[in-house]
């Protein structure tokens, strides 16, 4: 695979995210503490971290997916999420990555629209130099900058997504 993908530098290893990710599901589960919480993943970047996250959360959690189907437009494009059944529920959105902010930003708002009782979003990654909103994650793992980053559910659709790290491409060394 690391012929496919090209050199790649490995950014956070297997042991760090897992570490962190039971940091994460200790401070969810003291703040849900005597609640069920709905967590809902956006596919596909979040499925990897939101199965290690509701594993080691304890407190109960129903699971929900949402995957983005784009419709074309006359001009552009349209991206449209499924229904989700929330209202009177304690949400956690979960994020692989946050980068714009902009699609959280409108998911916390349908999400509280539908009537859930509390929404808040949790990430695994916090693209926050690349935010075009006034949006903070609740929950974060690991706040990082602008490069493109794959592995532990993040990458392309074909390739990087099964990595147990995150890793980037390694910069090329210049030639002269």
């Amino acid at each position: 695979m690391k012929a496919e993908l090209g050199d790649l530098m490995v950014v956070y290893t297997a042991e760090q995210i897992a570490a962190r990710v039971r940091e994460l599901a200790r401070r969810i589960s003291d703040d849900y503490r005597d609640r069920t919480l709905h967590a809902v993943c956006v596919l596909e970047n979040g499925f990897v971290f939101m199965a290690d996250l509701v594993r080691a959360i304890e407190v109960p959690v129903v699971c929900h997916f949402l995957k983005p189907e784009t419709r074309p437009r006359q001009h552009g494009a349209e991206i449209f999420y499924g229904e989700v059944s929330v209202q009177g529920q304690h949400v956690l959105l979960v994020e692989g990555v946050v980068k714009t902010g902009i699609t959280q930003e409108f998911l916390i708002r349908n999400l509280s629209a539908r009537g859930a009782l509390s929404v808040k979003l949790a990430t695994l990654l916090d693209k926050q130099e690349d935010r075009r909103v006034a949006l903070e994650a609740d929950y974060w793992g690991y706040a990082i900058g602008a490069s493109y980053v794959l592995g532990y559910g993040l990458g392309s659709p074909l390739l990087g997504r099964n990595l147990p790290y995150v890793a980037a491409k390694a910069p090329v060394a210049a030639s002269g």
